[in-house]
């Protein structure tokens, strides 16, 4: 299967106070995934309205605004779950997942990437095919979550596989954070003419109110401090011996700003 057989159609929605809903449907084979689970009804709501019957979840992480709509979701339409073990601590699991596992949506192959560091059974979802991935809160645009389980050697780690996708991949990121990440990144990285412009780009945006997610990959290479933590401009200016120690004081900024 390639890109230029079918398509996918990836449906994206806001939900609860901040998140991004994705439904992604293949219309060959008429499967959806919903990918995470902030609010069960919005998302029976929105495939409703798509005229979609969700037959997979694909759960990045346990938090409940990721796989809390777990449980609704299979009552409605008997759909299937694929998650990371640590998902057990809210619903049950049809097949648990983790690094280098495939999953499919018709004859479309996602591959299952650990991103550990915001959870540690944290995953992410790549399709190479579609030159997509569905990160949760591993990384977001300019950022990347918050350090809730893991370690900063960990977490670097998992951005560097992120980092290592092809450059035209499209991340969809879980929530809408990137005005308030982009102050930080500035505040980060204030020699970076790229990243100036593209702070100025999601003002505009969110002054019209428009989403900045999902985000390109090369662009984030580019700006992001936390996906920029091996750089010497980053190194020199926040300290580390290597890139876990430098994305650890990123981090630890990025928290108390």
């Amino acid at each position: 299967m390639t890109a230029q057989d079918t398509w996918l159609e990836v449906h994206q929605f806001p939900c609860l106070s901040d998140n991004y809903g994705f439904l992604l449907h293949d219309p060959d084979s008429g499967e959806t995934a919903a990918i995470d689970t902030p609010d069960g009804a919005e998302y029976l709501r929105q495939a409703e309205a798509k005229g979609w019957r969700i037959t997979q979840i694909w759960n990045t992480h346990w938090h409940p605004d990721h796989a809390g709509g777990n449980k609704e979701i299979v009552e409605a339409h008997g759909a299937t779950i694929v998650a990371p073990r640590e998902v057990e601590k809210l619903s049950n699991i049809d097949t648990v997942v983790g690094n280098g596992d495939t999953v499919t949506l018709g004859a479309w192959e996602a591959r299952v990437i650990d991103v550990s560091g915001h959870t540690n059974g944290h995953v992410a979802y790549y399709l190479p095919e579609a030159a997509m991935a569905f990160v949760g809160d591993s990384v977001f645009a300019l950022g990347c979550g918050r350090m809730f389980e893991g370690e900063p050697q960990q977490f670097w780690d998992s951005l560097d596989r992120i980092r290592q996708l092809p450059p035209e991949t499209t991340l969809y990121c879980a929530h809408e954070y990137t005005q308030a990440n982009a102050k930080f990144a500035l505040h980060a990285d204030p020699d970076n003419v790229e990243l100036q412009l593209y702070a100025k780009e999601i003002e505009a945006k969110r002054a019209k109110d428009e989403p900045t997610v999902p985000t390109q990959l090369a662009r984030e290479l580019k700006t992001n401090p936390f996906l920029r933590a091996d750089h010497n401009a980053m190194r020199n200016r926040w300290g580390g011996t290597n890139p876990a120690e430098t994305f650890a004081a990123l981090r630890a900024a990025k928290d108390s700003f």
